[in-house]
């Protein structure tokens, strides 16, 4: 099939590359422009972009994908259908309709649940067993297109948002893959989303990181993981700012309050939630880099009783 290809991060790569291995021909790759990097201010291209770049497909860079100009351009390069992954612009209903197939989004979840943004950091924060790759036929709406084929996967224990979003890079690949062909026979059957069973998964920031001791050691544990590695979840010690790497729920009964150290061992050490505690293995002080919780505990001396968060 001739494809137009949207998308701009590292997760949009996966499908883009396993398009292109199925023998698609892909006329364009439309991606979000340059980005200035560091203090040197250098432009940077987008992981789309340099993709394409290494398989000499043409780039278009939009501003705004909406205007006349850029809807002028798209119709210049022809499609059957257009894929979209994490492109980070809204598409208007002209553009939609351009294609024969119109276009195809490919989704971080099981629709309907989580739409929205930040679908592989919520699923692992809220304590999901399952998730997967849906891919949609994109309408006017934020995710709320009719789904057309899901792949899953099993949430770990030990997933991060980085292991899952890996995982699913690859998965998106392979259900675009195995979409087309039956999107092309006419064997994929629509199906409405229920709105019932929605649940948005707004933008991360940086303030959700912050710890709450209040809250189970699990709840804790799911949040480390979730934000890791961007934004990063942290509290405080000692008036410093103290990111949490990886960290381990313990079912430890004690009456302590919320946020104090309860044990201190050479390997690690254990803080109190309001159920069980949180055993720290790996954290980075700030001013200082991320290490084992080992390196840490050498040069500092970490007393319990000691409370985290002030």
């Amino acid at each position: 099939m001739q494809i137009v290809f949207m998308g701009t991060p590292d997760f949009a790569v996966g499908a883009l590359e396993a398009l292109i291995a199925q023998g698609h021909e892909i006329t364009a790759v439309v991606t979000q422009p340059d980005k200035a990097k560091g203090r040197s201010g250098q432009l940077q291209f987008p992981p789309v972009k340099e993709c394409a770049v290494k398989h000499g497909i043409p780039v278009f860079q939009p501003r705004r994908i909406k205007t006349p100009e850029a809807i002028e351009e798209l119709k210049k390069y022809p499609a059957d259908v257009y894929i979209v992954a994490a492109f980070g612009q809204i598409l208007s209903q002209e553009i939609l309709d351009l294609p024969k197939y119109g276009c195809l989004n490919i989704h971080a979840s099981l629709l309907p649940k989580y739409r929205g943004a930040s679908p592989i950091q919520r699923v692992i924060i809220d304590g999901e067993t399952e998730t997967g790759v849906t891919i949609m036929q994109m309408n006017a709406g934020l995710d709320t297109g009719d789904m057309l084929y899901q792949k899953k996967i099993p949430i770990t224990s030990e997933d991060t948002f980085e292991t899952l979003h890996d995982k699913l890079m690859v998965l998106g690949g392979e259900a675009i893959t195995e979409a087309l062909p039956l999107l092309e026979a006419g064997k994929l059957t629509p199906e409405k989303q229920d709105d019932a069973k929605t649940c948005y998964a707004a933008l991360i920031t940086k303030e959700m990181g912050r710890l709450d001791f209040t809250k189970t050691a699990a709840e804790l544990d799911r949040l480390i993981r979730g934000l890791t590695p961007w934004p990063s979840a942290y509290t405080f010690y000692r008036g410093k700012q103290l990111k949490i790497w990886k960290a381990i729920p313990m079912v430890t009964a004690h009456r302590e309050t919320p946020g104090t150290i309860l044990t201190v061992n050479k390997d690690s050490f254990e803080v109190a939630a309001s159920e069980g505690g949180l055993k720290v293995m790996e954290l980075q002080l700030e001013g200082k880099k991320r290490m084992t919780a080992h390196d840490f505990l050498l040069g500092v001396k970490v007393q319990p009783g000691e409370i985290l968060g002030e």
